[in-house]
């Protein structure tokens, strides 16, 4: 009986043979990278023998589903690769659980040693007879790699391979019309078009100019320096993304490498920072991968879109710019989908922008991650941000014990050649004495830490000339809002602004003048980059004002603000790195060491959790980047109106879905079950409505139910 592994919709047929060969060939080249070939070999030469049974046959013809993985999985293990046996067994479903191989585990155990258990005990159909192949053996992973957090990494980025792999050579078989991957340029040819961008710099007329152009030649001259970890420490207006870019495109072409990957924390800056290389390096060779930017092979309407929606699927393009949140949740999920790109993040250059918003409570996985793929999988990592967070000892904790070079190494120096503004303690201030002196201020910036605080001091402030920023406008709305105020800067005209969180960064907007509440100093220091941002006037004429309100601080900021209160102690100048250093040295005090973990991911791969070890599905229902206990309003105004119908059909595609996030608002539990139980909203699904009461929605300050705080960002 020959055996197949897949039949095309036009009768064509893949042996199980072809499948299992070009499934191994793809991903022992992928796991290559990090000197795993042996072991990528036998992942994917096994990975389906289960489909040599009458069952699979069966199956292909419409049959019920059958246990196709475990069969796999178990002969790896007769050879002694528990990884890739948990790769072959998860390769559709996710990777499981480790378990615990004990006597009195049950069969019917989820884990990987309970659906070993079950396969032994006859759950599957025999197999063997079937396989006339050998199985190789295969090198271990280094020995660094072989236990607790390493060796789950290590597994995770095989099991990349291996999904990777399959999907591929299933794809050619199966649409061998569809267009081309790849056919993108070479990392030599990007870093001709960035020289050839940045030589109208070479000869700077101002001073501001000349420093930024010291700072590109600086990293272009560092790119040929030994992979490692890098940080970039450079000031509000020091050009950091094209001389990060700069940096990345000489590192990458010096040591052969794959990708250049940016890790970003807005979307908002995602989109400014794409727009930049794109324009340096042609569109074909950047991917944004976010929440605002979808491509869908069914909407696809030319081969360029095609390949955008296939390098979402892999990351397989030169300059991939995402999310913190996409990049970390992927890190650490179990599921083949969100995993198979993992292994294109090996030999990349992968920068890290703002890295001071790499989350507290998760600061530990996040640098595990980071060190992980430096340490086993080739990569270079750059931490780049004005505020550069203390992460040397938590690199070390993981084992990456070389030094951290800094790329522009005289910060100090380098802050006093940015200084643009000065800094003002203004204590204690109600809203009614902030309101006045907000009043005497032609155009000035003010940035609190609540949706309530904003909406209340927006609404002393004179209606002419005043506007009024929150995530409770919707993002079309609030996009309207600063054009407006950019328009009324750039004329000169009265513009008081009375905003939340959302402005700090990459919102490239100039104010004379700056008001702060008290936060953690990193957001002092992005509200500061919004006072004088282009140098035309000098710092002392440039304040940015600290003042603390009669809001209690919400738990997320609380650590935050202890922490700048301890930095700013005794008259301490905030724009100094040693300030930022004491800083970041008194959060870490404060949270400790498990508040910098608080899902326990590193714990849970070190030491187990509940007996089971190694456990990939439950870390990945427990790690959130963002504490995501929202629920999103629609507003029906502007093209919202027909989104809303588009949405209500329940049939809206996922570039309507992506069209709506524009006229989305996201609020609390609690004020989505208010609004839903006032009859206010129109449920869509759990998660998501309609605003019916359009009363509730104010032109100027957006929504109105009952403000909550305001502590993070929504991607």
């Amino acid at each position: 009986m020959e055996f197949m592994a897949h039949i095309s919709d036009d009768g064509r047929k893949q042996t199980v043979q072809e499948h299992l060969e070009g499934t191994a060939r793809l991903c022992s080249e992928f796991a290559a990278v990090f000197d795993a070939a042996e072991q990528g070999y036998l992942a994917g030469i096994s990975h389906d023998i289960g489909k040599y049974t009458e069952a699979f046959q069966r199956r292909l013809c419409g049959g019920p589903k059958v246990d196709h993985a475990t069969a796999g999985a178990m002969e790896c293990a007769r050879v002694g690769s528990w990884q890739a046996a948990v790769c072959v067994i998860g390769h559709h479903s996710g990777l499981p659980d480790l378990g615990n191989f004990r006597t009195d585990q049950p069969s019917d155990d989820n884990t990987f040693y309970g659906r070993i258990k079950k396969g032994q005990n006859g759950g599957i159909e025999p197999y063997r007879d079937n396989w006339h192949g050998r199985l190789p053996k295969a090198e271990p992973p280094p020995p660094s790699a072989q236990n607790g957090f390493s060796a789950a990494a290590w597994t995770r980025m095989l099991y990349s391979c291996l999904v990777d792999a399959d999907y591929l050579d299933t794809e050619r078989f199966m649409h061998p019309h569809k267009p081309h991957r790849g056919g993108h340029e070479g990392m030599e040819r990007l870093l001709e078009e960035l020289e050839k961008h940045i030589e109208k710099w070479a000869a700077p007329k101002n001073e501001i100019n000349r420093h930024r152009w010291e700072i590109l030649s600086e990293c272009l001259r560092c790119g040929e320096k030994p992979k490692g970890v890098y940080t970039l420490t450079v000031p509000t207006g020091g050009g950091k993304t094209v001389s990060s870019l700069a940096f990345a495109l000489r590192h990458a072409v010096s040591h052969s490498m794959k990708h250049i990957i940016y890790v970003i924390p807005y979307t908002s800056i995602i989109e400014q920072n794409a727009a930049v290389f794109k324009e340096i390096l042609g569109e074909d060779n950047v991917l944004e991968h976010h929440s605002g930017k979808l491509y869908d092979m069914e909407d696809a309407v030319s081969s360029a879109q095609c390949r955008f929606a296939m390098a979402i699927e892999n990351w397989d393009m030169p300059v991939i710019v995402t999310t913190a949140v996409q990049f970390f949740e992927s890190f650490y999920s179990n599921k083949s989908s969100k995993c198979r790109k993992l292994h294109n993040l090996a030999n990349s250059v992968i920068i890290f922008d703002e890295a001071q918003m790499l989350p507290t409570g998760h600061l530990r996985p996040c640098v595990g991650a980071i060190a992980e793929l430096v340490r086993h999988f080739g990569s270079t990592a750059v931490l780049c941000t004005a505020t550069q967070p203390v992460l040397g000892d938590l690199f070390r904790q993981f084992g990456y014990a070389e030094n951290i070079t800094e790329l522009c190494p005289d910060t100090r120096a380098l802050y006093e050649k940015f200084r643009r503004v000065s800094f003002r303690d203004a204590g204690e201030l109600s809203n009614e004495m902030l309101a006045e002196e907000l009043k005497n201020n032609r155009q000035v910036l003010c940035i609190v830490n609540s949706r309530r605080a904003a909406q209340e001091i927006y609404n002393m402030l004179p209606e002419k000339g005043s506007c009024h920023l929150s995530t409770l406008m919707y993002p079309a709305h609030r996009q309207r809002v600063l054009n407006e105020i950019r328009r009324r800067l750039r004329e000169g005209k009265d513009c008081r602004v009375l905003s939340t969180s959302l402005i700090e960064a990459g919102v490239d907007v100039d104010f004379p003048a700056v008001y702060r509440e008290m936060a953690g100093l990193d957001s002092i220091l992005q509200a500061a980059g919004r006072c004088n941002r282009e140098g035309k006037r000098s710092s002392a004429e440039s304040t940015v004002t600290i003042f603390k309100s009669k809001y209690r601080s919400h738990p997320l900021i609380g650590s935050n603000i202890g922490a700048a209160n301890e930095a700013l102690a005794d008259g301490a100048d905030p724009a100094l790195p040693e300030t930022v250093v004491k800083y970041f040295l008194s959060l870490r005090d404060i949270v400790g060491e498990e508040g910098t973990d608080k899902a326990g991911v590193v714990k849970s791969f070190n030491k187990g959790e509940s007996g089971c070890m190694m456990p990939f599905e439950s870390v990945t229902h427990k790690f959130h980047m963002i504490d995501d206990n929202t629920k999103t309003v629609y507003i029906p105004l502007d093209e919202g109106i027909t989104l809303a119908e588009k949405l209500r059909s329940g049939f809206a595609t996922r570039e309507v879905y992506r069209k709506a996030g524009r006229y989305g608002v996201n609020v609390y539990d609690t004020q989505y079950r208010r609004l839903l139980d006032a009859g206010n909203i129109e449920p869509l699904d759990e998660s998501s409505a309609v605003l019916v009461n359009m009363k509730l929605y104010n032109e100027n300050t957006g929504l109105s139910p009952d403000c909550e705080q305001e502590t993070g960002f929504f991607v």
